[in-house]
C-alpha cells in the first residue's frame, strides 16, 4: 500500500475508533454461513490491496482495513472468500459511502447451530450468539443494511436437508428482528455446483433458489461457472471474487427495485 493511500485508510480508521461525528457512518453488511462464506481461497495481492473506504470488524471487536482473509473461524484455514470483492464493488459503485463487514460464518455450521444457544461443536464457537454479539458491537459506526448468506453443505444429509427451508426462512426472520428492519435485504449464495448432487443437496438448493418467492428484499445468487480450489467443495480465490461481485449485483438489484 502507497504511502497517500495509507493515510487515508489510517485517518478513516481514527475516526471510527474515536466515534467521529462528521465522519459518515458505515454501510455495514454481515457476512454469515460456513466455511465458502468465510473462504478457503488462495490469497492473492489483489486480496491484500485495501481499499480506503472498505472495513471490517476483526477478532477483537475492533473495526480494521479489510483485507483478506477477513474471516477468522478457522485461522489455519481462512483465505479468499467473496465478502471482500463484494464490499470494494460496492465502494466503487457508490463513492461517497464507507463499507463495514462483519465478518461471523463459521467453517462446517449447520443452520441449526444458528439458532440461539446453538454450538458449533467441532469449534466450540457459538455461530448465531456470537453473529448477534458483532453485530451489537458494528451497529454504533453506522447503519446495518444487509446480511449475506452462503450455507448450506452442512444440510445437504437426508436427515436435515428436509427441514432446511423452514430453518433458513425462521433464520431470516430473526435477523431481522435483530437488526429491527422487517425488510432488510438477504441475499443467498448458491451452492458450489462441483460434481453431482445427491437428493439432499438439491433440496438445500431449491431452498435457496426460492427464497424470493417467499419473503420480499432477498436475492438469490448463481453459482454457474465457478470453479472449486482442487478440493471439490470450496471456490477457488478467482471464483469467489466473482461470486462477491454478484452478490454485490444482487445488493444493487434490491436497492433499485426500493427505490421505484
Amino acid at each position: 500500500m502507497n504511502r497517500a493511500l495509507s493515510l487515508i485508510v489510517i485517518g478513516c480508521l481514527m475516526a471510527i475508533g474515536a466515534g467521529c461525528t462528521t465522519t459518515k457512518p458505515l454501510h455495514i453488511f454481515v457476512l454469515a454461513g460456513q466455511s465458502n462464506m468465510s473462504g478457503r481461497g488462495e490469497v492473492a495481492e489483489i486480496d491484500r490491496t485495501p481499499h480506503p473506504r472498505v472495513f471490517a470488524l476483526n477478532a477483537d471487536d475492533e473495526w480494521v482495513i479489510a483485507t483478506d482473509p477477513v474471516h477468522f473461524d478457522k485461522p489455519s484455514r481462512t483465505g479468499v472468500g467473496p465478502g471482500l470483492a463484494f464490499a470494494k464493488e460496492i465502494a466503487e459503485r457508490n463513492p461517497g459511502i464507507r463499507v463495514g463487514l462483519v465478518p461471523t460464518a463459521v467453517g462446517g455450521s449447520p443452520i441449526e447451530t444458528w439458532t440461539p444457544g446453538g454450538v458449533h461443536e467441532q469449534t466450540g464457537l457459538h455461530p448465531w450468539d456470537d453473529a448477534i454479539h458483532r453485530i451489537s458491537v458494528a451497529r454504533p459506526a453506522g447503519e446495518i443494511k444487509a446480511v449475506l448468506w452462503h450455507q448450506g453443505e452442512g444440510d445437504s444429509g437426508p436427515a436435515r436437508a428436509p427441514l432446511y427451508e423452514d430453518r433458513l426462512h425462521e433464520l431470516i426472520r430473526r435477523f431481522r428482528e435483530v437488526v429491527g428492519d422487517d425488510r432488510l435485504p438477504f441475499i443467498v449464495g448458491q451452492l458450489g455446483q462441483f460434481k453431482e448432487w445427491s437428493n439432499g443437496r438439491q433440496l438445500v438448493s431449491a431452498a435457496h433458489e426460492n427464497v424470493p418467492t417467499h419473503l420480499e428484499n432477498t436475492r438469490f445468487v448463481s453459482s454457474d461457472d465457478l470453479n472449486h480450489k482442487g478440493d471439490g467443495t470450496h471456490f477457488d480465490a478467482e471464483s469467489a471474487r466473482e461470486l462477491g461481485r454478484r452478490y454485490a449485483e444482487a445488493y444493487a438489484d434490491i436497492q433499485q427495485t426500493t427505490t421505484q
